[in-house]
């Protein structure tokens, strides 16, 4: 027979591959891709599959596998009702099962009385009386399968230590005691759910293999799903319930789960019910509380904060920091944008050179510029005019060099506080991840407060495909504002714009994703003034998330361009110090203590 596409088929496949994985409307996104595992730098989320219509997709370049999920079944051996009968459970003869004295003892020595153990029919193998006997009966009472555990449990002889009849159906163990579709509590082990029981509550049930088991529930979901309420006391473990989360992804009723704090450091339930008694039970249960959606917080929880009072980067650009609230805040990414070789790098090497003067640490990756242009460019607007020296080429051209002396104080007081990458461009995709990877190593090892990327073309450069393009810069940029506010930076990136008239500028201007801009915190676009105008160029702030302030048209600030020292300012005749001036008076020898 033809397979009928089923969502919970999806959800097996990856419970028994161990997959992680995250759901976002219709797509199944595993952590890993089961064929590339990611690749070598382990990238994550790149493979989905559809849970309505199959397509399975991996949007890795270099791995690239898709088709249907019946072919990625049949390659990893996940067996699906495909071109064969519906499977036939083995038929258990339906007789009266009685509890044995074993049986009772052992109980007993879990807290559960007699009674219960009696109610439950839990038994002893007839030849084996150190083999327990669960049997698993089915909404109708009718007797579908048994479970057999062995009490003296020798790890290091025996092989199995639980397990089934061969070849029965999965089933909840406990579904003939439920008398009602008021609530039902799930456990993970048939002895937790018999320790619910044991205080009162009737509809306790236990998943038949474990938290990341569910073969039965295709065989058990209509009757589950009939229930008003869903209470989960899974083992407690590293503060987390375990079936909790696994169960919420296959189930579309809200459920709720035992709070951790109230496990009183025990594991389970029949471990809580020894040590603590029933009370602690009934506890758990009453206090059990709606699962979290994850990331989800109550607004009231969310502590409100003073803006003006965050720590933030100043641009020193008067007009700027006060249309953003003040400068850039610690977690922003700011998208800096504009036209080819109107400027964008040399203002983006003048903010360097202010987060340098607040005492931060800097990385630079440029693509375009080798680490020592970037150095000569940073050193130029950090020396100003009068510790520059011209020369004359042999040509006749003029250029300027560094005061030497200068240069070296430069150097002394911002080493150890700024780094640039090595490489001058980026080949690959996987070179883009290469960046990223170096990127949050210089943050964590190095203790980097602001990044520069220049720039966002050159990043993508060995991405060739069009629409491969667009995902990779996408998932560059999201990796970008990740990075931001995971380690609480500062991001700047330069993306260049479509071509068109730099006056008509908007967001969508951004060559390249509209993820570009749509993940960016603040838009820059920085470009030529009008030729009639008294400045050299003009900045425009087109998005801003901190208060929703822009600068556009009349309103983009102007700024004066110094051709010897590469500044920006508003004023021709602004004067700009920087730190490292300080120690001008210094003596040679006394260098060190700057450091």
């Amino acid at each position: 027979m033809s397979y009928q596409m089923k969502a919970s088929d999806v959800f097996g496949f990856a419970s028994s591959c161990g997959c992680q994985t995250k759901q976002k409307g219709d797509e199944l996104f595993f952590k890993l891709c089961p064929y590339c595992c990611g690749g070598e730098h382990r990238d994550k989320e790149t493979f989905s599959v559809n849970l309505k219509t199959g397509a399975f997709k991996c949007f890795r370049s270099s791995c690239g596998k898709q088709g249907h999920f019946v072919e990625l079944a049949r390659d990893f051996g996940y067996p699906l009702d495909v071109d064969e009968p519906k499977r036939a459970f083995r038929r258990l003869p339906q007789k009266e099962v009685v509890s044995s004295a074993e049986a009772v003892a052992y109980m007993e020595s879990r807290g559960i009385s007699a009674a219960v153990t009696k109610k439950y029919r839990i038994t002893t193998q007839t030849e084996h009386k150190n083999i327990l006997v669960f049997p698993f009966y089915d909404e109708k009472n009718i007797l579908v399968s048994a479970k057999y555990r062995k009490i003296d449990f020798d790890r290091t002889k025996d092989k199995s230590k639980e397990w089934f009849v061969k070849d029965t159906k999965p089933i909840l163990f406990g579904m003939n005691h439920c008398n009602s579709f008021d609530r039902v509590i799930i456990t993970e082990g048939q002895i937790d759910s018999l320790s619910v029981s044991e205080c009162g509550f009737e509809n306790a049930v236990s998943v038949p293999n474990g938290a990341n088991g569910f073969t039965w529930l295709n065989y058990c979901y209509d009757w589950l799903d009939q229930f008003q309420e869903i209470i989960v006391f899974g083992d407690c473990e590293n503060g987390k319930v375990t079936l909790a989360d696994p169960l919420s992804k296959r189930i579309k009723k809200p459920i709720k789960v035992v709070r951790p704090v109230d496990y009183l450091g025990e594991k389970d339930a029949n471990d809580l019910l020894r040590r603590y008694g029933k009370q602690a039970i009934v506890s758990c249960i009453e206090n059990a509380e709606v699962m979290k959606v994850s990331n989800i917080v109550p607004l009231a929880e969310v502590k409100s904060v003073d803006y003006s009072t965050m720590p933030k980067i100043r641009t020193n650009i008067e007009t700027l920091d006060r249309a953003i609230a003040g400068g850039f805040f610690f977690g922003d990414l700011i998208a800096l944008t504009g036209k080819c070789g109107e400027g964008k790098s040399t203002f983006m090497s003048q903010l360097a050179c202010e987060v340098l003067e607040q005492g931060e640490r800097i990385l630079i990756y440029s693509g375009e510029l080798a680490p020592v242009n970037v150095k000569y460019w940073l050193h130029l607007q950090l020396a100003g005019s009068e510790n520059l020296i011209k020369r004359v080429s042999s040509r006749g051209d003029s250029y300027f060099v560094i005061d030497p002396e200068a240069e070296k104080l430069i150097e002394l007081w911002y080493n150890g506080r700024a780094f640039v990458y090595q490489n001058n461009y980026v080949s690959t995709d996987e070179d883009c991840e290469d960046l990223l990877q170096t990127i949050e190593q210089t943050i964590q090892r190095c203790a980097v407060r602001v990044v520069f990327v220049d720039n966002l073309m050159t990043a993508m450069e060995g991405v060739y495909d069009q629409n491969g393009l667009f995902q990779a810069q996408s998932r560059f940029v999201g990796s970008l504002k990740r990075l931001a506010m995971q380690y609480d930076v500062v991001i700047v990136l330069i993306a260049h714009p479509r071509k068109g008239n730099a006056k008509d500028f908007t967001n969508d201007s951004v060559s390249g994703s509209a993820d570009i801009t749509n993940k960016a915190d603040i838009v820059l676009c920085y470009q030529k003034a009008a030729p009639d105008s008294f400045f050299d160029s003009s900045l425009m702030v087109t998005k801003n998330r901190h208060n929703g302030t822009v600068l556009k048209g009349d309103d983009a600030i102007g700024l004066i361009f110094s051709e010897t020292t590469k500044r920006l300012s508003t004023k021709a005749d602004q004067p700009r110090r920087y730190g490292w001036e300080r120690y001008k008076t210094m003596r040679t020898d006394d260098f060190d203590e700057i450091v």
